[in-house]
C-alpha cells in the first residue's frame, strides 16, 4: 500500500523522531483508531439529539411549512447580505 500524507508526512516524521511510535504504520494505525473513536462519539451525539428530538412534545409540522420558513429565512438572509454589499 503506498500513502501520500503531503503536509502531514512532516507530522509523522516528528512522531517517529520522538520515539513516540516506531514505525510510519503504527502512526497510521494510531491515526485510524483516533478517527474511529471521532466517528463513535460523533455517532452517539447524534443518536442523542434524535432521541431528544423524538421525545419533544412539540407537534409535528408538516415538511411543507418547515421548507418553506427555510426558504423564507435564506431569502432574507441573502437580501440582508446583497443590502450591506
Amino acid at each position: 500500500m503506498t500513502v501520500t500524507l503531503g503536509t502531514q508526512q512532516a507530522s509523522l516524521e516528528r512522531r517517529l523522531a520522538s520515539g513516540e511510535y516506531s514505525s510510519a504504520s503504527e502512526v497510521m494505525r494510531a491515526g485510524l483508531r483516533a478517527l474511529d473513536r471521532e466517528d463513535a462519539i460523533l455517532d452517539e451525539v447524534l443518536r442523542e439529539k434524535v432521541r431528544a428530538s423524538l421525545a419533544d412534545g412539540q407537534p409535528l409540522r408538516p415538511a411543507e411549512e418547515v421548507f418553506a420558513r427555510l426558504r423564507a429565512h435564506h431569502a432574507a438572509q441573502v437580501k440582508a447580505e446583497n443590502r450591506g454589499s
